[in-house]
């Protein structure tokens, strides 16, 4: 799709005229319909407006012209899975398992190894493959040739630290001990759960990037545990295989 087309779907998909979409835009409608014909198109700043507005990449407004790929991982980018900025933005250098709200998630690139390897196992290769494959690939990326400039000197390391300690102090019944916390995107992970009133309800926000991992329950059976948490709570939970039939264990304010 070429830029004015992209505009336009977007523009109605979303419910808007030419004339909203420029007032939100700081614009006038004349200028909306003219990169509508394809007689001009957004300058820089105004494509950032529109990517915020639009939840899209510039890429994408742009008709696709690169193909991105994470700086981190090397996961091709689409625009559900763009890591975001501090202020909300998107990011289109990395995806949210590896950026979350302006936070790189690894620092060791054995550990982002050891979370990709199951994924790309699911997808034919054998551990050794997908091993050998990742520590050829990550080093050529941006991030881990920039890790010096771009790293918060260990910061983001030492808060998963405090939280595996603090999940563990919570001395869950029949739930192993916790050693590591992956980055998880809301949308995989918010399962809804039954509650005493008989209603069920979910407690994740889709968009947003959480830390957690899954566990074997130390009871053995199907049920696993589920930990999810971030700067604002912890929720423990147990679950039988692909999140079905899930319990809510505990969920802690910070």
């Amino acid at each position: 799709m070429t830029t004015k087309e992209v505009i336009y779907e977007l523009r109605t998909k979303n419910g808007l005229s030419q004339d909203e979409l420029a007032e939100k835009v700081f614009v006038t409608r004349q200028a909306v319909s003219r990169w509508e014909t394809g007689e001009t198109v957004p300058n820089t700043e105004t494509l950032k407006l529109l990517s915020n507005l639009l939840n899209v990449s510039i890429n994408t407004l742009l008709g696709s012209p690169n193909k991105l790929i994470c700086q981190c991982c090397g996961m091709p980018l689409e625009d559900e899975i763009i890591g975001r900025n501090r202020d909300g933005s998107l990011n289109e250098e990395y995806c949210k398992w590896c950026y979350a709200d302006g936070t790189y998630t690894y620092s060791d690139m054995d550990d982002l190894i050891n979370v990709c390897i199951p994924h790309m196992q699911q997808q034919g290769f054998t551990e050794e493959q997908a091993r050998s494959y990742m520590k050829d690939m990550l080093p050529k990326l941006d991030y881990w040739k920039r890790y010096e400039e771009l790293s918060d000197n260990g910061q983001f390391e030492q808060f998963k630290k405090q939280l595996i300690g603090e999940i563990n102090a919570l001395d869950i019944e029949g739930m192993p001990k916790l050693e590591s916390l992956n980055a998880l995107v809301g949308s995989f992970v918010n399962l809804e759960y039954p509650l005493p009133s008989g209603m069920k309800a979910k407690f994740l926000d889709d968009s947003a990037t959480y830390l957690g991992n899954q566990l074997e329950s130390e009871f053995g059976g199907e049920r696993c545990f589920g930990v999810l948490a971030n700067m604002d709570f912890i929720l423990i939970c147990t679950y039988e295989a692909e999140g079905e039939n899930p319990e809510l264990v505990l969920y802690k304010k910070r």
